[in-house]
């Protein structure tokens, strides 16, 4: 929290409060920001959060009196978020766009890999014991993303003529890749479930940071000739990118906003 905005936090403030709404309770975390003007309310698609931004002077009842005010909106946007797609046996996995089963091979020897059924249908295999299946899924995607972007971002590197220092994958929340001023990469390994042409287009946006640290003209029309299909990669994003953060969740995650019911009791 920013040390201007400190100031203007009361010793006893809780940083979440609950908001009750058709008998379901919803958690909204507080966060004052020294320019807000206003009260506002947003639901973070990513993490299932509920965020209250209060300005620097606002008081807790305002903000709770604005937050339950709005519980009909609260609950509304948290029943659109997608729904849980858990790395289980039977959940489809889009790998790299495609959509395969998971299917677990307990007795099998290996750890994950891909193969085709009897029927056609693409398969996520997943050996050994049932506790294991979460992690080797996980473990098996960080890794063919991790593949695949680094392949493609050193292949926009050659195009353009510039070295890559270091290239990280993560879980990012807030975007699909970054370039830092030092020449270091970041990609969410979420891309992996996205197909390849959308993959490749934030390899090849990040990569033209390395020459053009900005959003201008310039660095559009460098993007534009490094990779045809920035526009069609960019429609998917806006259409299904958060979506892809339901992967690897399982239900339970998806209402950790939702603290509860609120019971009635007939007199």
């Amino acid at each position: 929290m920013p040390s201007r905005a400190m100031l203007y936090r009361r010793p006893s403030e809780p940083q979440a409060i609950e908001v009750v709404f058709d008998q379901e309770i919803y958690l909204v975390r507080l966060r004052r920001h020294r320019q807000a003007r206003r009260y506002t309310l947003r639901v973070q698609a990513a993490t299932r959060d509920v965020v209250l931004t209060m300005p620097p002077r606002g008081t807790l009842r305002e903000a709770c009196d604005f937050a339950r005010k709005h519980g009909g909106w609260i609950a509304t946007r948290m029943c659109r978020l997608p729904e849980a797609a858990p790395f289980a046996p039977g959940t489809v996995l889009p790998l790299r766009g495609v959509p395969h089963r998971v299917v677990h091979r307990r007795l099998a020897r290996g750890t994950v890999w891909t193969e085709v059924g009897s029927d056609g249908e693409r398969l996520m295999c997943v050996a050994g014991d049932p506790p294991h299946i979460e992690r080797r899924i996980r473990d098996f995607l960080h890794r063919e993303a991790k593949r695949d972007l680094e392949a493609a971002a050193h292949a926009y590197a050659d195009q353009i003529g510039v070295a890559l220092k270091r290239i990280s994958i993560r879980d990012q929340t807030s975007r699909w890749g970054s370039c830092s001023t030092t020449g270091a990469l970041s990609f969410s390994w979420r891309l992996i479930f996205a197909p390849r042409y959308v993959l490749d287009y934030l390899a090849a946006h990040e990569v033209a940071h390395l020459i053009e640290m900005n959003h201008s003209a310039r660095f559009w029309r460098l993007l534009h000739r490094m990779c045809p299909d920035v526009r069609r990669a960019k429609v998917w994003l806006d259409l299904n990118g958060a979506d892809l953060h339901r992967y690897g969740l399982w239900p339970d995650d998806l209402g950790s906003t939702r603290v509860g019911r609120r019971r009635s009791f007939a007199g």
